[in-house]
């Protein structure tokens, strides 16, 4: 697929692949050189399915480039640069920044869990990125502590991994039929089938917020199914060392999506408390109500009454108008490519 120079494969007669820095059911994630400007560069080889047809195949590969396109048109200092999109020998590659740092949870696994002001400045950070993402009519879709840089000495916040984002007008990269992205992070909303909208990548922000402080999804449990559960009714068990950051918390974790915090205002009451250390609350129109856990209750005994399962609709469709499902995937959460242990270097 590309032709040897000096430290491994040449793409497109100008990227040179040299390391692996991770591999995930989206592709592999390289770092590279640009051999024309001299620079270090991560490049996404884009996963392909050789069970499609040539023109399934075809139109699959161009609705990548379209949408990895979309997303290298976003300009904002909290989301990943991508510098090309390049085709070669019929696999999508993408050219991006090199980030010279760890994941978020790669800190968090090496480090153990941030303090509450610094979870606040990299949600501002990643507030300021969905916003843009936002603006621009692309959803993320997969907001979690892997998909999030944290760069070495500057300490600035990347969000990266686009790979199974949604961009407004198009059909989705997941029209196959299979559910691309992590349940613990998973809006309610989408898990049930019900769509996708920008407040569902905020209710993934408030899962990361407390994962950041306290290690791990408040929805992680032993199996799917209790996962599913955990998001669609169960009571929230926010970790005590959200403390300072539950108002913000809980208002992006409101279950009924017309009533969740909205970005604004969640970006307001985290600089605050970033700032003086203190949390305001909610204005009165933002303040969380607990009629969508009515609404969700009443979701699901419509489901069950209609033969269906959360646990089904998540493994075998994304809610996003991308296609009937067709076969279940082998997996329910397509995760980032992970840093090997040997590796500094961003990903995307």
């Amino acid at each position: 697929m590309g032709t040897e120079g000096a430290g491994g494969r040449v793409i497109a007669g100008r990227y040179r692949l040299e390391t692996v820095l991770g591999r995930g059911g989206m592709g592999v994630v390289w770092r590279a050189t640009d051999l024309l400007l001299g620079r270090p560069v991560a490049v996404k080889e884009l996963a392909l399915d050789d069970s499609l047809s040539a023109s399934e195949a075809r139109r699959r590969r161009e609705r990548t480039l379209r949408e990895a396109r979309a997303v290298a048109q976003l300009r904002h200092p909290h989301v990943i640069v991508v510098h090309d999109v390049v085709e070669f020998e019929e696999r999508p590659y993408l050219v991006m920044e090199f980030i010279d740092g760890a994941s978020l949870a790669d800190r968090i696994g090496a480090d153990g869990p941030v303090d509450a002001r610094e979870a606040a400045r990299i949600g501002v950070a990643l507030l300021g990125a969905l916003r843009a993402a936002h603006a621009a009519g692309v959803l993320h879709r997969d907001l979690k502590p892997a998909n999030v840089l944290v760069e070495n000495g500057t300490g600035r916040v990347v969000l990266t991994d686009f790979g199974v984002a949604h961009v407004k007008g198009t059909t989705t990269l997941t029209e196959s039929g299979s559910f691309v992205g992590s349940a613990e992070y998973t809006a309610p909303e989408r898990m049930s089938g019900a769509g996708t909208g920008a407040a569902s990548d905020l209710w993934s922000l408030g899962a990361l917020l407390c994962a950041a402080v306290s290690g791990e999804s408040p929805f992680r449990r032993d199996s799917l199914g209790a996962v599913v559960h955990a998001v669609l009714s169960d009571e929230l068990r926010l970790p005590d060392r959200a403390g300072p950051l539950l108002p913000v918390v809980r208002g992006l974790l409101e279950r009924d999506p017309s009533r969740r915090l909205d970005a604004v205002a969640a970006e307001r009451m985290l600089r605050a408390f970033r700032d003086t250390g203190r949390t305001p609350e909610p204005e009165p129109a933002q303040r969380p109500a607990r009629a969508g856990k009515l609404a969700v209750a009443l979701l699901v005994a419509a489901m069950a009454a209609a033969g269906l399962s959360a646990a089904a609709l998540l493994v075998n469709g994304d809610g996003d108008g991308g296609g009937p499902p067709t076969s279940p995937a082998p997996s329910t959460s397509v995760s980032t490519p992970q840093r090997t242990p040997s590796s500094s270097a961003g990903r995307a």
